[in-house]
């Protein structure tokens, strides 16, 4: 499982030229899913994310958590963090979980981020999504469950 973490003041996606999700301060998080990823795998990222303490206290020390600042999350799936650019120019996505799975383990992770933060929005998974957002900082993360958990 891969996750791309923006600190954010702002956030929406829109789809079809309708916004179906919207938050204030928090974190974007565009989450891939990889074959062999488990419910298990989720709970751990989840927590993990939600416990990052990115935000600054009030010494302007990164110090604070997505909770400690009543923070709120926008989840977009993207299979394309898998993407495999070693040959040619056009990227293979074949380490990209199955959308079957991809699905269930994306909306399993939101469920875990809301024994954290009140605020889950999301995207539509598979669907052609825009997303706009304002990155504080800018503050961007990488999370791979492979080296973190490995």
């Amino acid at each position: 499982m891969r996750a791309v973490v923006q600190r954010v003041t702002q956030a929406s996606v829109t789809v079809d030229g309708e916004q179906i999700g919207r938050i204030g301060k928090g974190f974007l998080i565009l989450l891939g899913v990889a074959e062999g990823d488990t419910r298990q795998l989720a709970e751990r990222m989840a927590d993990k994310i939600c416990r990052l303490r990115i935000f600054e206290d009030e010494s302007g020390k990164t110090n604070l958590s997505l909770e400690d600042v009543g923070g709120e999350l926008l989840v977009i799936s993207q299979f394309t963090l898998y993407a495999d650019c070693r040959k040619g120019n056009r990227p293979s996505f074949i380490k990209a979980g199955e959308p079957q799975l991809a699905e269930d383990l994306y909306r399993y992770f939101m469920k875990q981020c809301e024994t954290h933060v009140d605020v889950v929005e999301h995207g539509r998974f598979g669907a052609d999504m825009k997303v706009d957002l304002l990155n504080d900082g800018p503050f961007t993360l990488i999370l791979d469950s492979g080296d973190l958990f490995g």
